[in-house]
């Protein structure tokens, strides 16, 4: 648990007398040094929103490697609240196998649909407990404006100019792309009944605004409404969106946002929720990561800035369908080293710092934030922590998935919390996350954290505490200190497997006077600390 000058924290404990308390406050005031944080739990600011619970991937083959579903079925299990997966190349033409930043079904061949491949896919979501976020993408060879090449391996370092090609192009015929999109949904629909259909999104394409589509901005919103009234048309009562720009602090991306909502709102077209992306833009600075978390918060603002111009559309839902510190989770840090952060503990802080900063900005805009959602996933048959942007490697979770794993055990009221943290209360619990973070890694160095948590209840409770840093939660630290195995044996990948989990600290009883909790808690860089009080 949280430690003071004696190793422990000052909630009240049995048989302190006042005097002992008041004495042991004012050691901890007087000794401890860092950062002072206040939480009231008996102030509410609002629900605390689960819009963490979003991931996504570009290789959807991947989806039912073993390795694929185990890591669904852990997405599955954050929490108690859906978790949703979204996937490129979902009506993409080919022979189902999985390569870097490619993936088929091949849906629509001559005419003819066949969903077998898509079933796989979106099952495997549903067994494990998950939803599908579909992405209605990307376009069959058959129905391609340009079909020829139709698919071009995507070569890590290489400059990949050609490497969308034929499926990011626009339709041959509207008619036979919604003809398509209606019998896809009317098929989930049989299989899987209306009322879970109609929890599902439907997004329609990606990143249109680039390369993703080769055609104008204009053809995209016919593609758009096409798509969307046969969705409709299929199920009256489905959730239909976009345009999922990449992000609004460009001034490209920002324009194509911007012509969408105004063509959505001169025709009507149906506009259940908005989608667009924001990244970050991390660099390569005297031989170490700086991350690029203001790139990162300009794309969210500047997007809900745009949403806001058009008062019919203001409270809509929104989801970042890919928030991410870059752009590119299949590029290595191998060959990119500017994405050396992905394997260790920076990751799993980097979300959570970012988790506060949009439900803030949200907040601040009086927008309806309803998801930020995490473009990484797993890439089967790979190197053990090879530096891709995933959330596991060869089956051993990587540490980012232990902060979705700590967002997953906070619910019910947001409470305040002026620092570097989030708080909220559930009926018998209070939870708060605190984290260690900056920018630039080298800047970031151990601190002690002096925690009020005001507003309890009187009487015992249990302190739980899980901690993200070099040393918990932290199996890539555990793969190097065992020398980087690329085999593992059966005995190192258990170990790995243990090491790749959520660590709990001893939890710690504690009896709360005058509704007052009090901590010292020592952070290393880098770090992120859970601490759920709880009590019956």
């Amino acid at each position: 648990m949280g430690t003071g000058v004696a190793g422990l924290d000052y909630g009240g404990l049995q048989g302190f007398s006042e005097m002992r308390r008041l004495l042991a406050f004012f050691i901890f005031a007087a000794v401890a040094s860092g950062q002072d944080i206040t939480v009231d739990a008996a102030h509410s600011i609002g629900p605390l929103k689960p819009i963490w619970r979003y991931f996504g991937y570009d290789e959807p083959n991947y989806t039912y490697t073993p390795n694929g579903k185990k890591l669904i079925g852990e997405l599955a299990a954050l929490g108690p609240e859906p978790v949703y997966v979204r996937t490129h190349f979902m009506l993409a033409t080919g022979d189902g196998k999985a390569s870097l930043k490619w993936g088929s079904t091949n849906a629509y061949v001559d005419g003819v649909y066949d969903w077998t491949i898509v079933d796989r896919i979106l099952d495997t979501y549903l067994k494990a407990g998950a939803k599908p976020f579909v992405e209605i993408g990307f376009m069959p060879k058959d129905l391609s404006t340009k079909p020829d090449p139709y698919q071009v391996e995507w070569i890590p370092g290489a400059p990949n100019k050609e490497y969308s090609a034929g499926w990011s192009y626009p339709p041959k015929s509207l008619s036979k792309w919604a003809d398509l999109v209606y019998h896809w949904v009317q098929h989930e629909v049989e299989l899987h009944g209306r009322k879970e259909v109609a929890s599902w999104y439907w997004e329609v394409w990606n990143e249109p605004d680039i390369s993703y589509w080769h055609g104008t901005p204009e053809e995209y919103d016919q593609l758009y409404v096409a798509a969307a009234k046969a969705v409709k048309k299929a199920l009256p009562e489905a959730r239909v969106g976009g345009p999922a720009t990449t992000g609004p602090a460009s001034e490209k991306a920002a324009a194509f946002l911007r012509q969408f909502l105004q063509y959505c709102e001169r025709t009507g077209v149906p506009l259940d929720f908005i989608t667009f992306h924001a990244k970050g833009q991390p660099k390569v600075q005297d031989g170490h990561v700086v991350m690029g978390m203001a790139k990162h918060m300009r794309d969210v603002e500047n997007g809900f800035a745009i949403v806001r111009e058009f008062p019919k559309f203001a409270s809509l839902p929104i989801v970042l369908s890919e928030s991410d510190p870059e752009g590119c989770a299949a590029c290595s840090a191998r060959v990119y080293p500017q994405n050396a952060y992905r394997n260790g503990s920076l990751y799993a802080v980097y979300s959570a710092v970012m988790w506060k900063k949009i439900l803030d900005a949200a907040v601040q805009q009086k927008t309806n934030i309803e998801g930020m959602l995490t473009w990484a996933f797993e890439f089967e048959g790979q190197p053990y922590f090879d530096g891709f942007r995933t959330l596991a490697t060869n089956g051993i979770d990587k540490p980012v998935l232990n902060v979705f794993r700590m967002m997953g055990q906070m619910s019910g009221e947001r409470l305040a919390l002026d620092g570097d943290g989030m708080a909220s209360r559930g009926s018998h619990d209070v939870s708060v996350m605190l984290w260690n973070y900056g920018d630039d890694e080298t800047q970031v160095h151990e601190r002690t954290v002096r925690l009020r948590v005001t507003g309890l209840p009187n009487g015992p409770a249990v302190v739980h505490r899980f901690v993200i840093d070099q040393q918990y939660g932290n199996a890539w630290t555990a793969w190097k200190k065992m020398g980087s195995p690329q085999q593992p044996s059966t005995a190192q990948y258990a170990e790995l497997e243990k090491a790749g989990g959520l660590e709990e600290l001893r939890p710690e009883p504690v009896r709360i006077r005058d509704g007052e909790f009090l901590s010292s808690i020592k952070m290393s860089g880098e770090s992120v600390d859970l601490l759920l009080i709880s009590w019956r």
